[in-house]
């Protein structure tokens, strides 16, 4: 994106980035569509039923689909709002230095922050593929949710009220949201824009010390570095969080759909889980490059620049893990508990250990494979080329 020939915010770096937030995007609303669109038409039938059994049978789709909607496709949709937003905004706040430039150089407010459209444009890419993927899946989903012709054939009906609210309300929302924020931004002096922050708030020494106290400097670099950075902290543990019960929800749902459903909502759910940490990863990476750099300066190896500026996060994630453990747990025991009471043949809702143990070994091998890869690529990269981006 660029004001004019030579400036640019947000370049070809950022691609992968905007492509996590397509997807996380695309995934929110895909379920959401399908099981929303399914409870309106089917919601629509009641009157056609006569007989009891179909009455019964048309009570727990209908429980079924709530359950998914409200479990599923809000978790979902609360995730990715949050996720998106927190990272319009740390990006934005990263990148106030340019916008400083930008200030300095005479351009309006306004010019300047209409440029960060581009996010409402990647929210929409996501939304519009996940609300046209929905449709495209529900004539195979309608059939398999009556394929022994129990209720009355389910008519698949276009709701305008979803499209509204599923696609162009977001590409709206967060178009408006990163214009707001980054003039909130602009409101600042271009002094205090252009001040680059320091990464920490404590100083690295100009040479290496005796190693006794060096423990203790790495120590205490690490404590800093998560002080300093709040909002990172936040991100890795809500991303963690996401993770956590996106993964372990998915898995559970097969107690409570087909084994169909089961498999798309665990597919859907591992592919949004793996985005969500990975966005979040890259962020903490990226926002911690110039700190890593400077050790590096001083004659510290990688492995304990790693270790001192990124180590901090680990704990962090692990944290965000077992919150989402527990809120998934007690998401789908209350829900199971409210709207299957009066639908015979539920199996009551157990929390799973092995489950637990799966989703906790995809994490851990996700998390620190990312880590590695990422922290490699800054070893490659000069510390000319870091210092004076």
């Amino acid at each position: 994106m660029r004001l004019d020939g030579d400036t640019m915010l947000i370049g070809i770096k950022n691609a992968p980035k905007l492509v996590g937030i397509s997807i996380i995007s695309c995934c929110a609303v895909l379920v959401c569509t399908m099981f929303l669109n399914f409870y309106l038409d089917i919601r629509s039938i009641e009157s056609e039923i006569v007989s009891e059994l179909s009455m019964i049978f048309y009570n727990a789709q209908v429980s079924t689909a709530k359950v998914v909607c409200l479990v599923s496709g809000g978790c979902l949709l609360i995730t990715s709002v949050v996720m998106l937003m927190f990272y319009i905004k740390h990006y934005i706040d990263t990148h106030k230095k340019e916008l400083g430039i930008l200030k300095a150089m005479g351009y309006s407010n306004l010019k300047i922050a209409k440029n960060f459209w581009v996010f409402g444009i990647s929210a929409f890419i996501g939304t519009a593929i996940g609300f046209g993927g929905a449709f495209l899946l529900m004539p195979w989903f309608y059939a398999l949710q009556n394929k022994d012709k129990i209720l009355p054939e389910i008519e698949m009906h276009f709701h305008l009220t979803i499209l509204l609210y599923f696609v162009i309300l977001p590409t709206v929302g967060f178009s408006l949201f990163a214009i707001g924020y980054a003039r909130f931004r602009l409101k600042e002096p271009v002094l205090l824009l252009l001040r680059d922050n320091l990464q920490v708030s404590f100083k690295v020494p100009k040479h290496r010390i005796d190693k006794d106290r060096e423990v203790s400097f790495i120590g205490d670099l690490k404590n800093s570095t998560l002080k300093s950075k709040k909002s990172l902290v936040f991100f890795v543990i809500f991303a963690s969080f996401c993770f956590s019960a996106m993964t372990q929800m998915s898995f559970s749902m097969k107690d409570l759909s087909s084994e169909m459903m089961g498999a798309m909502m665990l597919i859907i759910g591992l592919v949004l889980a793996f985005s969500t940490l990975f966005l979040a990863i890259t962020t903490v990476i990226k926002g911690n490059t110039k700190t890593i750099a400077m050790m590096r300066v001083f004659g510290y190896s990688q492995k304990e620049c790693c270790r001192a500026i990124l180590g901090g996060y680990r704990l962090m994630s692990y944290i965000g893990f077992i919150i989402g453990t527990v809120y998934q747990y007690g998401l789908l025991r209350l829900m199971v508990d409210i709207v299957f009471k009066d639908v015979e043949g539920v199996p009551t809702y157990k929390f799973d250990f092995p489950v637990m143990l799966i989703s906790l070994v995809c994490f851990i091998t996700i998390y620190e494979i990312l880590m590695y890869v990422y922290s490699e690529k800054i070893k490659k990269i000069s510390i000319k080329e870091i210092m004076i981006e």
